[in-house]
């Protein structure tokens, strides 16, 4: 059978999604290649948050179409985000592209790559609807290189009904479908069966999961009632979620956190700006007041609570006092981490015809501060880490170095040490020895003598 290279840009989203195109397509007798110098069929899954994602897939696929004229018959087809926004017009581009698949028809993949390879179709484009297409992306690869994976990502829905005014993520996958609770609790069991520990709730805005299928019940949200249902699996031991919208923060999540011990105090809370007025033109649904709010209520009930957000700079219409307020959010919230993107139009979006763009040096100027004020908390919150003992779940070889493993902590820090093979999948305690960017070191075999690091 051919092999398959997928190359994967953009989210957390894309990343599953493509991990369950590439099961099914196993599963079918496909083998993975190892580079796309040597695959038979090359897939791109794309992103459109913003345009530099864009840029780069349609740059990396212009140069494979180049490298047919060494290597002819090799099949070449974009997936995702941007295959969704643009379908057609990428055939039409780049005539060398076979394949576009959209954001609900990942699942049909193999089929079309079989009836492509047999020559019973020239062109596939299949951008459109499919009722259920929440409910297929639930294959997974759970073993490379010989050894097991003991985290794993399980998407919950799809599709995002909030529409800020900055994103094209409505308009590439679709409105809000949830799972099934039942279905969804089966796919981690399985999970669990085969060695994994720590499962990852996945969706757009992962907050908003079933609010219009599941009644509120004894004052839980359909996602506290998931999260509940997770948390009985037996053999499993930490359950995280991501990516989750501010407005999702009712009591019954806050409160949830103190009474299901499997699930992480760890919240990505994406905030994006500190000024009222910028939140309000994003289309945000909340004030930089009840944002706080938030935050102090999660470390009220887990004061170790580790916390990441997401940042927008130079949004439309964006002042430096505005600029300010989002700095001054910074300081105040204390975050352990951040994402920070440089505003980027995107088309048929409203904020790409708002009034008084930011100028891009502006917005790399204030992309530069922010960045240096979130090194800065950092730094000295990771510092403080150093002498005390860390609990982690081992997860495998270091990125950067595989000669050491590494292993997240439960506020979701990065550590690692000298270990081996037989670490994976552990729970252990280590001594936080040194703290780099955003990466502690430690050392498995020293005794605590100064007190817990934030989990």
């Amino acid at each position: 059978m051919p092999s398959v290279f997928i190359k994967t840009y953009g989210c957390q989203m894309n990343e599953r999604d493509s991990e369950a195109v590439a099961a099914q397509l196993v599963a079918k007798g496909y083998s993975l290649a190892a580079s796309e110098a040597v695959a038979d069929v090359i897939l791109l899954n794309t992103c459109s948050v913003r345009d530099g994602a864009e840029q780069k897939a349609l740059g990396k696929m212009t140069a494979l179409a180049g490298d047919l004229r060494r290597k002819p018959g090799v099949l070449l087809g974009f997936m995702g985000c941007m295959a969704q926004s643009r379908g057609r017009e990428l055939i039409d581009r780049l005539p060398d592209v076979d394949l576009v698949v959209g954001t609900q028809k990942f699942h049909r993949t193999a089929e079309y790559i079989d009836e492509l390879l047999a020559g019973r179709r020239d062109k596939i484009v299949d951008v459109a609807e499919e009722a259920g297409s929440e409910a297929t992306i639930r294959e997974h690869l759970l073993n490379g290189n010989g050894t097991k994976s003991v985290t794993a990502f399980v998407s919950i829905m799809q599709g995002c009904n909030q529409y800020c005014t900055f994103c094209i993520v409505p308009y590439t996958r679709g409105g809000e479908r949830s799972r099934t609770i039942p279905d969804i609790v089966a796919e981690c069991r399985q999970l669990v069966e085969r060695g994994v520990k720590e499962i990852t709730l996945l969706g757009q805005i992962v907050t908003s999961y079933g609010k219009r299928d599941i009644p509120v019940r004894a004052g839980k949200s359909a996602f506290v009632q998931l999260i509940e249902a997770v948390h009985e699996i037996d053999g499993l031991e930490r359950i995280r979620f991501t990516s989750p919208h501010p407005k999702g923060y009712g009591d019954d999540l806050v409160e949830a956190y103190g009474r299901l011990p499997k699930l992480v105090e760890s919240a990505h809370l994406p905030v994006q700006s500190g000024s009222d007025r910028i939140l309000k033109a994003m289309h945000r649904g909340y004030t930089r007041e009840r944002y706080l709010e938030i935050i102090r209520k999660l470390r009220q009930v887990r004061p170790e609570m580790g916390i990441t957000t997401d940042i927008i700079v130079g949004f439309p219409g964006e002042t430096e006092t505005d600029f300010e307020e989002t700095l001054s959010l910074v300081r105040e919230a204390d975050f352990d981490n951040a994402f920070i993107f440089k505003y980027s139009p995107r088309r048929d979006t409203p904020a790409a015809t708002m009034p008084d763009q930011v100028p891009h040096e502006v917005r790399e100027e204030r992309n530069r501060r922010t960045l240096a004020s979130i090194n800065e908390h950092g730094a000295r919150k990771y510092g403080s880490c150093v002498g005390r003992m860390a609990q982690i779940l081992v997860e495998g070889p270091s990125r950067k170095n595989p000669a050491r493993m590494m292993g997240r902590t439960r506020t979701n820090r990065i550590v690692v040490f000298d270990g081996s093979e037989r670490h994976r999948g552990q729970i252990m305690d280590v001594k936080i020895t040194r703290a780099g960017s955003f990466t502690l070191y430690g050392d498995p075999a020293i005794l605590n003598l100064d007190g817990p690091c934030n989990q």
